[in-house]
């Protein structure tokens, strides 16, 4: 992987490292906790451009121990009804929950706010011992717009959504494992390194067959199954379906070496 070093012309608000099959993006304005200003929102559209042209993998971190402490209040204050009507973070957020392939959230620290509302849009969560998620809206004056009022009670259902969004209730890694928010917990030295151990076991299948799976996995109820079929379809016509269809078959086929007694 290359250098995560800011170099002239790279972005301000973020540090990417590129690999092979997979883009790091490291959320980086550690003065104030990483919190999501115009110019990351902006930095984080052009990462989706260039993950849109070339499909990749995209894990996201933060920096100095902290994922997103949430959006940036000082920026926030000034926004008025015509800002909000825009869509500024959810417009973001449901573009990275739309990119080709899988988006895991390596989560440190404070997850608050659009900072939590960022790691909804992921496909993976895993989570340090320090991980703090919440959404503090209402505590401002405001509601959590971009993409908790739905997304978290998908993901963890209306008594805990409102629990989280109502009455400001912050989960702690444990809590959060318990209601499937995050699906793995780790010290936060080994964080990043057990990020790359799920992308490696993402990258271990197919990758047609993994963009066209989280594709329908996506698709609205009604689209099924004539979505499934029609992605099915397309992939028992492709190369690597033969390829890895016969490599299994030949595995199955090898005699087995007898245990020495």
């Amino acid at each position: 992987m290359t250098s995560s070093k800011p170099v002239a012309g790279a972005p301000t608000t973020l540090l990417i490292e590129r690999g092979v099959d997979r883009l790091h993006v490291q959320l980086n304005r550690p003065d104030v906790r990483n919190a999501i200003d115009q110019t990351m929102i902006d930095e984080l559209h052009a990462v989706c451009d260039e993950l849109e042209r070339h499909p990749l993998m995209l894990i996201l971190s933060g920096s100095n121990g902290v994922f997103a402490s949430g959006a940036d209040i000082a920026q926030l204050r000034e926004r008025r009804s015509a800002d909000a009507l825009k869509g500024i973070n959810s417009g973001l957020f449901s573009r990275i929950a739309r990119l080709p392939m899988p988006v895991i959230a390596a989560l440190d620290g404070w997850a608050l706010g659009g900072g939590a509302e960022l790691a909804y849009a992921a496909d993976f969560r895993i989570a340090s011992t320090t991980v703090r998620l919440g959404n503090p809206e209402t505590a401002l004056g405001i509601l959590p717009a971009a993409g908790a009022l739905w997304r978290l009670q998908q993901l963890v259902g209306e008594p805990v959504a409102k629990q989280i969004i109502l009455a400001g209730r912050v989960l702690g890694a444990e809590e959060a494992l318990a209601v499937h928010l995050v699906t793995e917990i780790h010290e936060p030295a080994d964080l990043l390194a057990a990020a790359h151990a799920l992308a490696d076991r993402i990258g271990a299948q197919d990758p047609l067959a993994t963009r066209l799976a989280k594709e329908v996995f996506h698709a609205p109820a009604e689209a099924h199954p004539i979505v499934d079929n029609a992605a099915q379809a397309i992939l028992f016509e492709s190369p690597a379906k033969f390829a890895r269809m016969d490599a299994f078959l030949a595995r199955k086929k090898r005699p087995r070496v007898a245990a020495p007694s």
